[in-house]
């Protein structure tokens, strides 16, 4: 009898969040609305940190936490990986209506991500430094290159502690959207977001703890969206309910797992690593450090704001062809992924027209050094035409990824975000100009390059039959 009421809310379940029947366009908004909120929440704390950082206190630390994001990125981006490739294995599942392959898939992704938050907690501690040391071209014998170093060890060491929070957040919201449910995702993130802006602002302008402050504001947010995550897995009621008796690592789900969820995991965490680099190029770039790499920072909160809605659909793509392909319907999973693209390209011009428009009034609004204006008001207006080629780099790779092809949207991406942008900024730099404009053009020249190589290979090689998971 239980059996029977387990398989009726199941399908309860399945009929709220199909997005295998219906209208392609309602089925992606309804989905990626509250994503995308949610993600607005997630870049306004964000923001807050920098704001906070760039008020009340000095050039150096405003700096150092607007510029350590390629160094998070490593690990979290190679999670964010593993978490994509746990939630096309389940909306595959999902989509097919197999409950018992969807639970075990639900327990098998949070074992393996209890193991690697460990992991993850230990490597980011111990290799801080020596990272930020390469990074930022820091002589510990010459005290005029520690100014920025200084202030971003303590935030990176803070903020590694406790990533296991922002890793279980992760997995759990991934659960959810993989089975349609977009939802409590979004209500986590305004956990989140609440609680770090509340206490960015007690602990940086009232308590003025600096850098630390905010990274202690940060992690303790994440530890509470993930606590919430964790809740509702442990209280559904239907197929995604996590039990502790069954935590159990299963190796055939681990492996279809990995077989999308390691090859974007790569991806994610090697294009981080070699914006490292990138980030070295920019703070040895002729002029002041901390006025350079301010400018950029102001340049790179604008970008996470552009990018949140081609990243919202890429993922609404991911979810929806899963789930299709799910019940072997290809031509909808193709319509879905164009739609999406459509959708991404009306989202970006919604967002760059205004920021073309206001540009000098949104980089002073993070910091009121003219200098770091003016060089954050250059980036921007250069910069953010080009940001087109990326609906086609995050849609279609999304896609590719919901299909259960991985491999291919990662060689592309590596290699015009890796070798590509390195070759480019290693001859600019060398053979025409070392000015932060030049250098910063490394990006919008790999996403041009990408947006060429997704489209060759989408139109000519891709198919979404040979790739399917279940």
């Amino acid at each position: 009898m239980e059996n029977v009421k387990q398989r009726r809310r199941f399908s309860l379940v399945r009929r709220e969040m199909d997005m295998t029947q219906g209208s392609i366009l309602e089925s992606l908004v309804f989905f990626s609305i509250p994503l995308l909120i949610g993600n607005m929440l997630q870049q306004l704390y964000n923001l807050c940190d920098t704001w906070v950082i760039g008020r009340f206190a000095e050039d150096a630390a405003y700096s150092a936490v607007g510029n350590v994001g390629p160094i998070t990125n490593i690990m979290v981006g190679f999670f964010v990986g593993f978490s994509t490739g746990a939630g096309v294995v389940i909306s595959q599942y999902f989509g097919r209506g197999d409950e018992e392959s969807v639970k075990k898939t639900v327990h098998t992704a949070i074992s393996v991500t209890a193991l690697m938050a460990v992991v993850m907690t230990a490597l980011g501690v111990l290799l801080t430094p020596t990272i930020l040391r390469m990074m930022l071209h820091v002589d510990m014998d010459d005290p005029s290159t520690q100014e920025v170093y200084k202030y971003a060890v303590p935030y990176l060491t803070i903020y590694f502690a406790g990533i296991s929070g922002l890793l279980f957040y992760n997995i759990g919201a991934g659960i959810l959207r993989a089975i349609g449910d977009s939802t409590w995702p979004f209500v986590f993130l305004v956990i989140s977001t609440v609680t770090n802006i509340s206490l960015d602002l007690l602990f940086v302008a009232v308590f003025h703890w600096g850098v630390y402050g905010v990274a202690t504001a940060t992690i303790i947010a994440e530890f509470a969206s993930g606590f919430a995550a964790m809740l509702k897995l442990a209280r559904a009621k239907n197929c995604v309910k996590i039990r502790l008796g069954d935590m159990k690592i299963d190796m055939m789900l681990l492996r279809k797992i990995t077989k999308v969820g390691l090859p974007a995991g790569l991806q994610t965490a090697l294009t981080a690593f070699s914006n490292v680099f990138v980030q070295s190029y920019i703070s040895a770039t002729n002029g002041v450090q901390a006025i350079n790499m301010g400018s950029w920072t102001t340049y790179s909160k604008v970008d996470q704001v552009l990018f949140l809605p081609l990243q919202t659909l890429a993922l609404s793509a991911t979810t929806f062809v899963g789930q299709n392909l799910g019940v072997g319907n290809v031509k909808r999973a193709k319509k879905g992924a164009n739609t999406a693209f459509l959708m991404a390209v009306v989202c970006y011009f919604a967002l760059a027209v205004p920021i073309e428009l206001f540009t000098p009034a949104i980089a002073g609004f993070f910091n009121d050094n003219t200098e770091i204006v003016n060089g954050a008001v250059t980036l921007l207006r250069v910069i953010t035409p080009v940001y087109i080629c990326s609906c086609v780099n995050q849609v279609y790779s999304g896609a590719m990824r919901g299909a259960g092809n991985a491999v291919a949207p990662m060689i592309i991406m590596l290699t015009n975000f890796v070798l590509v942008r390195q070759i480019y900024l290693y001859v600019v730099k060398n053979y025409i100009s070392n000015d932060l404009l030049p250098i910063g053009c490394g990006y919008p020249f790999g996403w041009l390059c990408c947006m060429i190589t997704v489209l060759i290979y989408y139109r000519f090689f891709f198919s979404y039959e040979k790739n399917k998971l279940v």
